[in-house]
């Protein structure tokens, strides 16, 4: 095969790539926002499923698919879903005591500890916790979920196009080869244009909204970065294959992750208040 039948061929598996990516989200994103909008319940259930995926795919990158882990996590993930539903300092004791659990099975297999090993459980408690006391607000909760959405969607795509068409500096080249400084501009254009679009839609106030979905778009890349060095580390190159052109569902949720704990700590932060985190989010620059 010649050099520009080898360059042709990948033009085109890129272009199919592409065309699969954009066709398994147009029947992912109605999905997800129909859940979401159909109320806490129902989001509550898509965390708590998309939890249990996510520590399967853990498991599988960092404990040799140990079933005793991936079992560990999901309760962790679990846990921090419907954490609303108790008290939480019930819900933070089973999320210790699972987090001590992993760390000492860890140990008596004798498997070597690194970073990895010991942040499993916080990595899919947190944001499970975070994802639904923002939509658990009966007056702030969906709009805040769909402006995290956008933020991170956008961004996602902004920050692809920008690294494609411009390219330049790398980002982080010994954890993501791929990633430039263009692209991590693009992904702060896309959080900041999240936030005109959820100002415009729910009516708040569109500077603050662009200030943080802006904010929320660059930490979104870190949250990605984050999955790519763990993933990096063990050698794998994909998290899972369950979403067709997109791999797994770590690798399509690495930056949703970091933005939706930003974004509980920023509320929180701005309200005074954990259970007003969501209004927090989209009010905080009221006046």
């Amino acid at each position: 095969m010649t050099e520009q039948s080898a360059t042709a061929t990948a033009a085109v598996k890129k272009q199919g790539n592409l065309k699969t990516r954009v066709i398994a989200a147009m029947v992912l994103v109605p999905l997800v926002l129909a859940l979401t909008w159909a109320g806490v319940v129902p989001f509550v259930l898509l965390v708590a499923g998309l939890a249990v995926l996510m520590a399967h795919e853990w498991a599988g990158i960092v404990h040799d698919g140990d079933a005793r882990q991936f079992i560990l996590l999901a309760v962790a993930g679990v846990a921090g879903a419907v954490a609303i539903a108790m008290p939480l300092p019930l819900a933070g004791l089973i999320v210790a005591s699972v987090w001590v659990a992993s760390i000492l099975l860890t140990a008596w297999d004798m498997r070597g500890f690194t970073r990895w090993h010991v942040l499993g459980v916080p990595y899919l408690a947190l944001p499970a916790f975070a994802l639904v006391m923002l939509r658990a607000h009966p007056a702030c909760g969906f709009a805040v979920i769909v402006f995290l959405f956008l933020a991170v969607w956008l961004s996602d795509t902004l920050a692809y196009f920008a690294g494609k068409s411009i390219g330049g500096p790398k980002f982080a080249p010994r954890i993501s080869p791929n990633k430039t400084w263009a692209g991590f501009g693009g992904a702060v254009a896309g959080g900041a244009l999240a936030g005109v679009l959820a100002g415009l839609i729910f009516g708040y106030r569109v500077w603050p909204l662009i200030v943080l979905g802006a904010l929320l778009g660059g930490w979104e890349q870190i949250g990605d970065l984050f999955e790519s060095a763990a993933k990096r580390r063990f050698g794998v190159k994909d998290s899972g294959a369950i979403i067709p052109g997109h791999g797994g569902i770590l690798d399509r949720v690495d930056g949703l992750v970091a933005a939706a704990v930003l974004a509980l700590l920023w509320g929180t932060w701005v309200s005074g208040s954990l259970r007003d985190a969501a209004c927090g989010v989209l009010l905080w620059g009221a006046k």
